[in-house]
């Protein structure tokens, strides 16, 4: 499974961006699917996840703001980012989780990672 993540940029505070993860291989609706990120100096940090029903769980610091959804017929998940604040700013990562079952907000759940994509608010 390839993974490739795009959409990040520059947004001023108060901003939106829409990243999506395109996935390769044939079973992309059984995978629970995450995002990730990681800042400078910082640890990669859950920010949402979406499971094979396309239920959907958040952060704290990303609920109310953030919004998951994935287009099966498209092997594509996207993160919604409105709101943006300058501690959003990271390189985002997708990530799959090809074993599905449960909801895991926990990087060791994820079998295959995307290159990540720099998202940067300014103030």
């Amino acid at each position: 499974v390839q993974l490739q993540a795009s959409g990040g940029g520059l947004v001023q505070a108060g901003g939106s961006l829409r990243l999506s993860c395109a996935a390769s291989g044939r079973t992309f609706s059984r995978y629970n699917m995450g995002w990730f990120r990681q800042a400078p100096g910082k640890e990669r940090e859950f920010v949402g996840w979406t499971g094979s029903s396309s239920t959907t769980r958040y952060a704290d610091s990303v609920k109310g703001r953030f919004t998951i959804s994935r287009d099966n017929a498209k092997n594509t998940v996207y993160l919604q980012m409105n709101s943006l604040k300058p501690e959003d700013t990271a390189v985002y990562y997708c990530a799959a989780d090809a074993d599905g079952g449960y909801y895991c907000s926990i990087s060791g759940c994820y079998d295959y990672w995307g290159q990540g994509t720099q998202v940067t608010v300014s103030s």
